[in-house]
């Protein structure tokens, strides 16, 4: 007999084989009925697989929120079919789920277009409304590549070919169509239901390769309830308004182009307020200990090799020779993708005591990756941006103090910019790692500790995460991921633990008997990168900055000429107050001029007439308000003034009082 355990705790004994389906029918013909899918020791499972050993088990329901993987899966399969079924002789590759939706690939002559997705999504409901069940089976490799090569599908053959020789190779069928597939799927058609849409096409090369064909990749989202559908789609408009690549061109704060593929050509406003950026963390760093430096740009390629970023992270890494004509000058570099080893030679250089630890330095460095060219997307995926970059030397028993601080000074610094909504998730070793597990095993163990305490300290209000497999090649981390506005996650800074870079490099320190020991380093990005930072924010805000943090605070506008004057000497005094201001003195109409930096998300306009300079007043309009305050202009100044005090500088100033 095969014992299964239920939730509950209660365990009940079942024949071998039993399927799923059987387990809930001896339970209740409704837990059956309702049910699409089942876990099985943790795994998702079909609910007609035989169960052969002990195991807890657990039903799930089409309205848990686990079966919306499910639900995005089977509507590939659904949308596969009927593409074949409109357009015969299409070849479909793979279509996996993805966050908020799936795709599939298909190979045709002739690319599809979104004036396809009406007459897709049509056959989809068809198909959907038959109800077929989805069933497996498992062929030989050598049958299934003979059905997929006699219907045409070469594609198919491959994947078949790529599957290693000790797994199983599945088909799921629904009805008479089928396609390879590992699953699992929910019981049926139908369980799909009607909250899907096809959302847009792409190109993409077979397997990632330009050497391939091209295929066509439809994208479809699908859900729960149509009611879910509709808030997603709501969500896509409301982000498309806010696109930060959008808004950095109404706002002219920085553009891309050909010539530099990835990397952002800054505009004055747009680089105001990336300096902006860099001086509130240069304050918060400082004030906690941070010395800042400085390291280069380009570094011998042995460096790298030493530092294992030439064998685990070269295809990322730009490189670069030197051009002299003597030999000894036929030198390879690269151009930093990372300032951690920049830190560890100045950490190396001179003579270090246990009485200078922990040692923080903080570099603005600007570092270059390569991304492929499919894959830069504004600000948010770039190949140069600049870190926040931190690192801190010390000593094991100080790892856990350390990251409590960083920890602290990361979720004030997100709360300034308005991100509460803040997760803290610990990625553990990847597969492709340096150092040893007994190293590996202390970090995570640190850092485990530390993230109970980050739970425990925040009463629970930050939300804690694992990520299996997901640290960096050096060491586990910490990762913070914001949500924004309008409920996207966003993953920013990040804190790593590393046990192995400092021995690589022969980094020690003088401990108080006099012996040399190995620090740990602690590496430390809170913004992440400034660029990503930047985009996210714009798009946070919809362009609409707080006061201190906008690159043009307010603009001076005259209702006519005879107010030029006064206009621009109300600009002198603005200035003077420390205000980041614009005068708009041209031959225009108010409302125009209104309109115009509006747009542009300047967060004040100072409007100003006969009537303003006979009094030594002006009328205020905020942005997103159509009300206007008329203030004394010393009153104008000084709440201007206040309002713009960045909260760090506010902070300090309430404690000073």
């Amino acid at each position: 007999m095969v014992a299964l355990t239920f939730p509950d705790g209660a365990r009940r004994e079942f024949p071998p084989n039993t399927t799923g389906l059987d387990v809930a029918k001896a339970i209740a013909p409704s837990l059956a009925k309702r049910s699409v899918a089942m876990i099985l020791d943790g795994a998702l499972a079909d609910l007609s697989d035989p169960i052969d050993n002990d195991a807890a088990i657990e039903f799930i329901s089409r309205d848990d929120p686990r079966a919306l993987e499910l639900i995005r899966h089977d509507a590939a399969h659904v949308m596969a079919e009927a593409v074949q079924a409109l357009w015969p002789g299409t070849q479909v590759t793979i279509g996996p789920v993805i966050e908020n939706g799936f795709y599939y690939d298909f190979f045709r002559n002739e690319p599809f277009t979104p004036d396809d997705f009406a007459a897709i999504e049509e056959k989809m409901r068809e198909i959907i409304a038959r109800d077929r069940p989805f069933t497996k089976e498992a062929w030989s490799r050598e049958e299934a590549k003979r059905v997929f090569r006699d219907k045409g599908e070469l594609f198919k053959v491959e994947l078949v070919d790529a599957i290693p020789e000790d797994q199983e190779i599945k088909i799921y069928r629904q009805g008479d169509w089928f396609d390879l597939c590992r699953g699992p799927h929910m019981t049926s058609t139908t369980k799909i239901g009607d909250a899907f849409k096809l959302m847009k096409v792409a190109g993409a090369y077979w397997r990632g390769d330009h050497r391939n064909p091209m295929l066509t990749r439809i994208y479809g989202t699908a859900w729960a309830k149509p009611a879910d559908l509709a808030a997603y789609l709501k969500r896509i408009e409301e982000a498309e308004k806010r696109d930060h690549r959008r808004l950095g061109r109404e706002m002219d704060l920085f553009h891309f182009q050909e010539e530099g593929p990835g990397v952002a050509f800054w505009h004055p406003k747009g680089w105001t307020l990336f300096l902006e950026l860099i001086g509130y963390m240069r304050r918060r760093q400082n004030a906690v200990g941070y010395r800042e430096v400085n390291g280069p740009q380009l570094l011998d390629k042995s460096l790298w090799e030493i530092s294992g970023h030439w064998e685990w992270y070269r295809e990322n890494m730009f490189g670069a020779q030197s051009a002299g004509d003597e030999a000894e000058d036929k030198r390879w570099f690269a151009i930093k993708p990372m300032n951690c080893p920049g830190h560890v030679l100045i950490f190396k250089h001179g003579l270090r005591s246990y009485r200078e630890l922990p040692y923080r330095v903080a570099e603005f460095g600007t570092v270059h990756r390569y991304e492929p060219s499919g894959a830069l997307h504004g600000l948010m995926r770039v190949r140069a941006f600049t870190q926040d970059d931190g690192h801190i030397f010390c000593t094991e028993e100080q790892i856990a103090d350390e990251c409590m601080k960083i920890n602290d000074l990361v979720l004030s610094i997100y709360a300034d910019f308005g991100f509460e909504d803040v997760v803290v998730k610990l990625s553990t070793r990847p597969d492709k790692r340096v150092g040893s597990d007994e190293l590996w095993d202390r970090a995570e163990a640190a850092m485990a500790d530390v993230l109970e305490l980050i739970s425990a300290q925040s009463g629970g209000r930050i939300k804690t995460d694992i990520n299996p497999g997901e640290g960096a090649f050096y060491g586990p981390k910490f990762e913070y991921v914001l949500r924004d506005a309008i409920g996207r996650d966003w993953q920013c800074g990040t804190t790593q633990v590393d046990f192995n870079l400092p021995g690589r490099f022969g980094a020690f320190y003088i401990d108080a008997n006099g012996e040399k020991k190995t620090p740990v380093m602690i590496h430390r990005a809170i913004f992440g990168s400034l660029e990503r930072f930047l985009g996210i924010l714009i798009e946070h805000e919809a362009g609409h900055f707080p006061l201190w943090l906008a690159p043009v605070q307010a603009v001076i506008c005259p209702i006519t000429s005879d107010s030029d004057d006064y206009a621009i000497e109300v600009a002198e005094l603005c200035r003077r107050a420390g205000l980041r201001v614009e005068t708009d003195l041209r031959n225009e109409k108010i409302n125009y001029k209104v309109r115009e930096h509006s747009l542009a998300k300047v967060p004040a306009l100072l409007v100003v007439g006969k009537k303003e300079a006979a009094a030594r007043s002006v009328s205020i309009r905020r942005l997103g308000s159509d009300k206007q305050t008329v203030l004394a202009l010393d009153a104008a100044l000084a709440a201007l003034t206040d309002e713009a005090i960045p909260p760090d500088l506010r902070r300090e100033k309430k404690q000073a009082a």
